[in-house]
């Protein structure tokens, strides 16, 4: 007998790729195969999410971002209520501490009606502190379709409906060639080959890789950044009722330092947003020599650096000085102190920089020959990953002809 042949392989068992996965699977493709390099599923972008389903308060009206986030995060709450995943639509408090932020505050609110939101409230000063009472402000925010959940849980549910409708997952599966075989793809690595008829591309930190394998060029570089995060003590939990933020700045991709209750229990604080030498590199001393290199010889990262060096110092200074995380801390909760706080967890975004210093802010899906590649898709692509999924699924069942299958 013959080895099998799948329609489509997926490179990438984050959330992102398990929902596409998933898509397809309901759309009644005959075989797929998740293609996952590590031993188990959502070991780096989504393992390691701080849980927050995004409203979709932050993005441009319009945006790939903006229309996914919606419409995922509605389709992510059915999903859990169907599947009984424990998850809470708690809403989140934007914080302005300054009279230099109430601009950005009065825009987000605007993009967050633009975008849908029907339970925005805009506080004043005493208000805010009727939701958050240990909150600094001078105005604020209420987003009532903030939400928390685990990200890990979902992703457990995805496989088991990809499994369910027989689609498979193959872990271990590090892929490191890409051949095109008469009208086959045939995908090599250490644990062996496997042939596809159609590829999609969901590798995340590696998905310029990826797609360089397989003849595409990508356009940009993946640069990574570490988030590193703080967790409150038990005896302090209660300085936080949900999830209170920062109004961010919007030269950036990054939501600043803030403080999100989890669904498991507890509370973070963080992240920064520090630039790291590896790929994976989820700590201080982490460092590749060829992930380093690969940005340090790329024009982007030297045009990024020379305008933004300012803000990338202090996201490093923070990084290795706990007196000035818990200085930013201390903008939104004044009562925080340096003892409340213990070290949490890591994890690193991998953020799309094109040629020109271009941080690139939307999603990016790039089509070729029987292949989808997802070249940027970070936060809110958790929450807004049911729709992403749906979306890939379509161009794939377009592209590759799939449809009926």
């Amino acid at each position: 007998m013959g080895e099998r042949i799948y329609d489509v392989g997926i490179i990438g068992g984050g959330i992102v790729g398990l929902a596409t996965a998933m898509a397809l699977v309901k759309a009644g493709v005959a075989s797929v195969a998740i293609l996952e390099a590590e031993d188990k599923l959502a070991s780096h972008q989504t393992g390691n999410n701080s849980g927050v389903i995004h409203s979709g308060l932050y993005y441009k009206p319009g945006s790939l971002k903006a229309l996914n986030c919606v419409a995922g995060r509605e389709a992510l709450y059915r999903f859990c209520r169907e599947q009984g995943i424990v998850h809470e639509a708690c809403g989140k408090l934007v914080v302005a501490t300054r009279r230099d932020e109430l601009p950005a505050l009065a825009a987000l609110e605007q993009k967050g009606a633009a975008n849908g939101l029907k339970k925005l409230r805009r506080l004043d000063a005493s208000e805010l502190r009727e939701y958050e009472p240990h909150v600094a402000g001078i105005a604020g925010l209420w987003v009532g379709e903030t939400g928390i959940v685990d990200y890990k849980q979902v992703c457990e549910r995805y496989a088991a409906v990809i499994r369910s409708g027989g689609g498979e997952i193959r872990l271990g599966f590090r892929v490191h060639g890409v051949a095109r075989d008469g009208g086959e793809l045939r995908l090599s690595s250490t644990a062996g080959e496997v042939s596809c008829r159609n590829l999609v591309n969901c590798a995340g930190l590696h998905s310029d890789r990826v797609a360089r394998l397989c003849g595409v060029k990508p356009g940009l570089q993946i640069i990574p950044f570490r988030g590193e995060y703080f967790k409150l003590l038990p005896a302090r939990y209660g300085l936080v009722r949900n999830l209170v933020y920062p109004v961010p700045d919007p030269r950036f991709p990054f939501l600043g330092v803030h403080f999100t209750r989890m669904i498991g229990g507890g509370v973070e604080a963080g992240p920064n947003a520090v630039l790291a030498f590896k790929r994976h590199g989820y700590k201080k001393t982490s460092f590749s020599l060829r992930d380093a290199g690969e940005f340090a010889l790329y024009p982007g990262f030297w045009i990024m650096g020379l305008k933004f060096w300012k803000m990338g110092f202090g996201e490093f200074y923070r990084s290795f000085s706990k007196r000035a995380f818990v200085k930013a801390l201390q903008r939104l909760l004044p009562d925080i102190q340096a003892e409340d706080l213990e070290p949490g967890g890591a994890g690193v975004r991998a953020q799309a920089l094109e040629a020109n210093g271009f941080l690139a802010d939307d999603f990016r899906i790039r089509e070729a020959e029987r292949m989808v590649h997802v070249l940027n898709a970070p936060s809110p692509a958790a929450t807004a990953s049911i729709s992403i999924g749906e979306s890939i699924a379509a161009i794939a069942l377009k592209n590759f002809a799939l449809a009926g299958k």
